[in-house]
């Protein structure tokens, strides 16, 4: 992102099948960040119902999406001219 943006380096974008999972990632995140002293930048409701959660840790914002969600904005078209890193499912 950093070549195209000037706020962050890379963008994480993912999505959960309910707002129930897209919540439950999002406090999986912050929660395992945490353990290494890792804040976010922004705040999350824990019963957040927008379809779009954002974690912001400067150089790394992480989108959590609502599956219908991420393709109604679909950020990867609208920053298309970002360079696409693949992380392998665990």
């Amino acid at each position: 992102m950093r070549s195209i943006c000037s706020f962050c380096d890379y963008f994480v974008i993912l999505s959960g099948t309910s707002l129930r999972q897209v919540n439950a990632i999002a406090q999986a995140i912050e929660k395992d960040l945490a353990k290494q002293r890792i804040k976010s930048l922004s705040q999350v409701a824990s019963n957040d119902e927008s379809g779009w959660i954002v974690l912001d840790y400067a150089s790394v914002v992480a989108h959590i999406f609502y599956k219908p969600m991420r393709e109604f904005y679909s950020l990867e078209r609208l920053w298309s001219d970002a360079k696409r890193v693949r992380i392998p499912r665990l």
